[in-house]
């Protein structure tokens, strides 16, 4: 098999999964081979694997997302989204990035300990406090993110995988949304899909 061509790489690795959920092998496993590969194909063609992956017209610097605060089916709290995220936007380079995001991390748990709240992570990596609603974890994430002294929305942004396909199951069947000046209201998750 060719290593330029990912898409049959891919494709073979799913076949001989062959479960709907990557089972067998593991998505983990998969990903893994699958970036290995496009690095490989990547260095063979003496480019950079941004420029590899995006194509001729690549010019900006993929940004890590970096998975924080924990929820939903990968933690043992009240939070219904799974991961909550930071995406270091501002930064100059993939190795500042990495640097700020660590240093936001490191900051997110001294807020934690500051309020009481576990420092405990999840399945995932991110920290999994017990809180009262999503809401207050995104709060928790744009207080760290100022402490850091970065900017909010501009320096670092927050980015969430909800893991909306989790909503149906027994353990939340009801997403908790607050709407700002409004009441707390309930949405099915159906509703929100």
């Amino acid at each position: 098999m060719e290593a330029t061509d990912q898409r049959a790489i891919d494709r073979a690795m799913l076949l001989i999964d062959g479960t709907d959920n990557k089972s067998k092998l593991g998505a983990n496993s998969m990903l893994g081979v699958s970036l290995a590969v496009a690095k490989a194909a990547a260095t063979s063609l003496h480019q950079p694997l941004y420029r590899y992956l995006g194509g001729a017209s690549a010019h900006v610097l993929p940004v890590p997302m970096m998975n924080v605060l924990n929820g939903g089916e990968h933690a043992d709290n009240n939070i219904d989204l799974q991961e909550f995220m930071i995406m270091p936007t501002g930064a100059a380079s993939f190795s500042e990035a990495l640097r700020w995001g660590a240093e936001c991390y490191q900051t997110l748990k001294l807020v934690l300990e500051e309020k009481n709240l576990s420092t405990a992570v999840g399945d995932e990596g991110g920290f999994a406090p017990d809180l009262e609603s999503n809401e207050a974890a995104v709060k928790l994430l744009v207080e760290a993110i100022d402490r850091t002294g970065f900017t909010p929305g501009e320096d670092i942004t927050i980015a969430l995988d909800p893991a909306s396909s989790e909503f149906s199951k027994v353990r939340s069947t009801i997403l908790k949304v607050k709407i700002a000046h409004s009441t707390k209201q309930k949405w099915q998750s159906t509703t929100l899909i």
